[in-house]
């Protein structure tokens, strides 16, 4: 995940519970519900970052391990 989609996320989050609390303290219970989810949408977006950098990581790993076993050894041979 992007350090700017980390901070994106997080604005958005600290957005909701600004809105959610504004809500709460006048008694507009539509505008808590809303920033209630707005955090909601950042807390999944940030979910979605984290599996995308895990897919990420796994192929990563994959193509490094691939390599590596494709390498021709000191004698010249391809690895087992």
């Amino acid at each position: 995940m992007s350090a700017t989609d980390k901070a994106h996320n997080k604005i958005e989050k600290a957005k909701g519970k600004a809105q959610e609390t504004v809500g709460r303290v006048t008694g507009d219970r539509e505008r808590e519900v809303k920033g209630q989810a707005t955090q909601a949408k950042s807390d999944v977006k940030q979910s979605g970052e984290k599996i995308k950098d895990a897919v990420k990581d796994v192929t990563d790993k994959t193509d490094d391990t691939a390599r590596r076993s494709s390498a021709p050894t000191s004698a010249g041979r391809k690895q087992a």
